[in-house]
């Protein structure tokens, strides 16, 4: 809190007056981002309502931009300090993963660019499962990679194996 404090250029009993603990203050800060990604990505949804390389383009450029912010110690400190918010943060990339990217996979689908034979629910499951086991700190700091490095790899790995060969051929 003495970090922060200072950071902020507020004493530490300001800062406490505003949360009470290290824990609401992080909470603060996890609910400020949720907040701002879903801001991002209702907007992708509302714009890009039929246009699939538009949509996933403009859903990855903004979950990068936002991983870009995170910094692995962060990530790693709350995962060893705050477990029950580092599972809410889970939940939440969960949550939005299956609410966001199941619109624009099946606009992809209807576009004749996602396979058909692979059911939508089935791929974020497994694009889940990558992204939980890649982008959280221990393996991030084991491959060597910053959250965003990470991100940029699963996504490249998970859309060539998504795409028809229709849809590769598109730029």
């Amino acid at each position: 809190m003495d970090d922060i404090a200072a950071e902020l250029a507020m004493s530490k009993k300001t800062l406490y007056a505003h949360f009470r603990s290290k824990s609401e203050l992080v909470q603060a800060v996890v609910a400020d981002k949720r907040r701002s990604i879903e801001a991002d990505l209702k907007q992708i949804s509302s714009e890009s309502s039929s246009d699939f390389p538009s949509a996933i383009g403009q859903f990855l450029a903004k979950m990068q931009r936002h991983l870009e912010e995170i910094h692995p110690p962060f990530m790693r400190d709350i995962q060893r300090e705050a477990p029950e918010i580092f599972e809410l943060v889970e939940v939440y990339r969960r949550d939005l993963i299956h609410r966001y990217l199941s619109d624009i996979l099946a606009q992809g689908r209807r576009a004749g660019i996602i396979r058909k034979d692979i059911p939508i629910r089935l791929i974020i499951e497994i694009w889940l499962g990558v992204v939980e086991a890649v982008i959280n700190p221990s393996k991030l700091t084991e491959l060597g990679l910053t959250p965003k490095d990470g991100f940029s790899a699963v996504i490249s790995v998970m859309l060539e194996g998504l795409l028809t060969a229709e849809g590769r051929s598109k730029p």
